[in-house]
């Protein structure tokens, strides 16, 4: 298990590297994070879990190089706990652990969407771990030397050892600013952690809940491919006509509009629209620009042949909204210029039950003409 925790943080590493040199414009953006972390950890022994419960809290600092993997550096700790379960005693100790992190973000690397609504990512690490003299221990071991034959004296005892970890979190969308995550960690530690030698490395196991502040997001963006400039043709000179004086008509101005519907359609599960209506959101995308003062307007329905009146309000309200989400991220459109609004299964576009699971798109562009 040990060399297999070695090999997997030594990867992520390697992967860490490699692609935080590659092509980092990605619909997603890199950004660090700050997270708070409190929960429960057990050191595995001969006792029950139960009995061997102890609070436990964490601090991190990291950063996400790609939407796919980051890292950061994390302390937790407080106090641990053992037991002689046959004697029924128990004994504390203080520690503090400290490890380098790989966070590979599985969600991201295995969907071609980069904004879900919950993450799953996996943790690999190593760092080191500082655990005292177990004076409670040494107590007990003094109490009843007959009995507690197994602890450490503390002439042989390390005091800090290595730690390496493997585990998983659940984190809420990356793309916004806080974010609440779920966190179940194995560390493997030295055999005299728990101040009990039996021959084989201990264990450690631990579950956290984190609140983390997002800040420093960035978005790569390609540089537009260079043109070659146009070959200048040289004509032969006109030879000129007589001047023959034309008087200038009064030039006629008037304005004209062009407008943009489009209807993105979902499944029956709700859908990322710039998977569903990638060609259509780029429509809208270059119409926003081509007109800068047109405002767009973004609709969202529900069917009625499913589900029920709040279920679908709240369907189409955030089929609308992850719509206006993805021109301001993905394509870069202004905020300000796209509104919302939902009309739940209360209007029904279509005839055909399965096509009101939509959304409606229209916009309208004035340019002004001169003849």
């Amino acid at each position: 298990m040990k060399k297999f925790l070695m090999m997997t943080v030594l990867g992520l590493c390697a992967s860490l590297a490699a692609m935080a040199q590659g092509d980092c414009c990605k619909a997603s953006k890199s950004h660090s994070f700050i997270e708070l972390q409190g929960g429960l950890q057990w050191t595995a022994t001969n006792a029950k879990i139960d009995k061997l419960l102890m609070p436990v809290g964490a601090v991190s600092f990291g950063h996400y190089f790609t939407p796919e993997v980051g890292a950061r550096l994390h302390v937790s700790g407080l106090k641990a706990k053992g037991r002689f379960e046959g004697m029924d005693l128990d004994y504390k100790w203080n520690y503090l652990t400290s490890d380098a992190d790989v966070l590979l973000n599985l969600s991201n690397l295995f969907s071609k969407s980069k904004s879900h609504g919950l993450n799953v990512i996996l943790v690999a690490g190593v760092g080191l771990v500082n655990y005292g003299k177990h004076e409670e221990l040494q107590k007990l071991s003094l109490a009843r030397p007959t009995d507690i034959a197994t602890v450490v004296t503390s002439s042989s005892q390390k005091e800090w050892s290595k730690n390496l970890r493997g585990g998983l979190r659940l984190e809420t969308n990356l793309n916004k600013p806080f974010g609440i995550s779920l966190e179940l960690d194995a560390n493997n530690l030295h055999d005299e952690f728990n101040g009990k030698l039996n021959g084989s490395d201990d264990w450690m196991f631990s579950g956290m809940i984190g609140l983390s502040w997002r800040f420093g997001f960035k978005k790569c963006k390609k540089a537009a491919p260079a043109t070659e400039p146009a070959p200048i043709v040289e004509e032969p000179t006109p030879i000129p006509a007589p001047a023959v004086r034309i008087p200038d008509p009064e030039p006629r101005q008037y304005v004209k509009t062009e407008t943009l519907h489009e209807e993105i359609f979902y499944l029956i599960r709700l859908s990322d629209p710039t998977e569903s209506g990638s060609a259509q959101m780029r429509r809208v995308a270059d119409f926003m620009k081509k007109y800068p003062m047109a405002n767009v307007t973004i609709v969202g329905y529900a069917d009625k042949g499913t589900g029920n009146a709040e279920l679908n309000q709240m369907y189409s309200e955030r089929r609308a909204a992850e719509c206006k989400d993805a021109l301001v991220n993905v394509y870069g459109c202004e905020a300000s210029r796209i509104s919302t609004s939902a009309m739940g299964d209360r209007v029904q576009p279509f005839i055909e039950n399965d096509k009101n699971r939509c959304i409606i798109i229209d916009a309208k562009g004035e340019y002004t003409v001169i003849e």
